[in-house]
């Protein structure tokens, strides 16, 4: 008992080191960002035709920190990974040990290019449909904080979401799930994609359709990608079998 008690607490004490040393990244990050956030500030607002309005001295202050922040969880997010995977790697065949070290570029690269798909593709075209829907009946004013807050509510959730992909062909590679139990759950996990998508776009049609169908093909790929793991998973077990029916 005394052993497992000191176990349990040797755990605890590795995971409170990796927590901290991931929040100490993310606070170096969101310091370094703050540094250039004005320039983040000014290419954000480069294509607007709308002046930004400003209802408090601290406002500007909360989005400079907003946008900060977004910056600093996309350069966070491969440090985090790596913690994790200190954590979890005593636990972890050496086999295993590369294969989820390799996940942590793909991390990154996958969150970046779910916010440049958010802010390329579905923020102008769901901002110009907005915008359309009050041309010559009201008079249009953005506040900073508002306006930000649209772009983050429409980009961030798609960084995270577009790591769906890589999360199914880790958690595929690890054994924990595989390409028949993603088939039988298709049709809740399609309903649950569908609520995501109505609840981060706004109370418009055209914006849960541009939202909802990427989603959709992201799950198709994931299946897709979980398949072609889980048979090379398959074959590389036959054929250690052999080999060991051969050894003996």
């Amino acid at each position: 008992m005394d052993n497992k008690e000191m176990l349990f607490v040797d755990h605890l004490e590795e995971l409170r080191k990796r927590i901290i040393l991931t929040l100490a990244a993310f606070l170096l990050s969101l310091c370094g960002s703050f540094v250039y956030v004005q320039n983040i500030y000014a290419w954000l607002i480069r294509d607007l035709n709308h002046e930004l309005a400003v209802l408090g001295p601290s406002e500007i202050l909360w989005v400079y920190f907003m946008i900060s922040g977004v910056v600093a969880i996309a350069l966070t997010i491969p440090i985090a990974a790596h913690q994790i995977w200190l954590f979890v790697k005593p636990a972890l065949s050496k086999k295993e040990r590369k294969i989820t070290l390799s996940y942590i570029p793909g991390l990154f690269i996958l969150f970046i290019t779910g916010l440049s798909f958010g802010y390329f593709v579905v923020y102008p075209t769901v901002l110009s449909f907005l915008l359309s829907l009050s041309e010559g009946q009201f008079q249009t004013m953005f506040t900073s904080e508002k306006y930000f807050k649209f772009i983050i509510n429409l980009t961030l959730p798609f960084g995270f979401l577009f790591e769906i992909p890589l999360v199914v062909m880790f958690l595929t590679s690890l054994g924990v799930i595989n390409p028949m139990f993603l088939s039988k759950a298709r049709k809740l996990s399609y309903f649950l994609l569908v609520v995501v998508s109505i609840l981060i776009t706004p109370p418009d049609f055209m914006s849960d359709i541009l939202v909802t169908v990427p989603l959709l093909i992201l799950y198709e790929c994931s299946v897709t990608l979980s398949k072609i793991v889980y048979r090379k998973k398959l074959k590389q077990s036959s054929d250690n079998v052999i080999k060991m029916k051969k050894t003996s």
